[in-house]
């Protein structure tokens, strides 16, 4: 598989997110691979988000305003129907990237089994500034269902889903959930299909007041 060939569509879900939204954003400008695209979509954002990611002139953005404000895992559903990319990522407004996630996840998917990459991933206090791994443990490879039931550690701003495997099992966010939506979607994914783990930090998660998990 020639990676440099292969399409990322990184989807960012947006309701008012302009505090953090130009961070996140310059995380993925300094990617240091390059062929993605970025599918923005607003959910009924009535802050100055629109014109902070249009402010950013990238090539490859794809923006879609909400026809009606819904719950997250509703609007991470509509975005995905977006996507021209062999594989899906996800970032928050509120998230940042390490410049070399796309690249280093994309080679784990030389196993043609592999349908989800996620990684290790960096927990930012806002409050304190301090920051801290998220994870401080082996984790395995594989097929991990049984493991994650038992100790669930993804987070979604550090996977990379192969979208043929999403095809394939149907499976979408269940969108009367309002926090575990996540967690749902990837156990389900897990059933069946291989998950490789990146053992370094690939992302930061922000720790703020207006987490949704908070």
């Amino acid at each position: 598989m020639k990676n440099k060939q292969e399409l990322v569509s990184i989807i960012l879900n947006c309701y008012n997110g302009e505090k953090f939204l130009a961070e996140a954003l310059l995380s993925l400008k300094n990617q240091t691979y390059k062929n993605w695209e970025l599918i923005f979509w607003d959910n009924r954002s009535t802050d100055s988000s629109k014109e902070i990611v249009f402010s950013f002139k990238f090539k490859n953005l794809r923006y879609f305003l909400s026809k009606k404000h819904t719950s997250l895992y509703e609007a991470r559903n509509l975005a995905i129907k977006k996507v021209k990319g062999k594989f899906i990522c996800f970032i928050d407004a509120d998230d940042l990237w390490e410049k070399d996630k796309i690249k280093n996840q994309l080679k784990l998917f030389k196993d043609k089994e592999t349908a989800v990459v996620y990684g290790n991933s960096y927990l930012k206090n806002e409050k304190n500034n301090k920051i801290k791994k998220f994870i401080n443990y082996e984790v395995s490879s594989g097929y991990i269902y049984k493991k994650l039931i038992k100790n669930y550690d993804i987070g979604i701003l550090t996977t990379m889903i192969k979208r043929s495997f999403l095809k394939k099992s149907k499976i979408i966010f269940n969108k009367k959930y309002n926090i575990i939506g996540d967690f749902d979607f990837f156990i389900n994914l897990s059933k069946n299909y291989k998950f490789q783990y990146i053992s370094q930090p690939i992302a930061t998660y922000r720790i703020h007041e207006n987490n949704l998990s908070s």
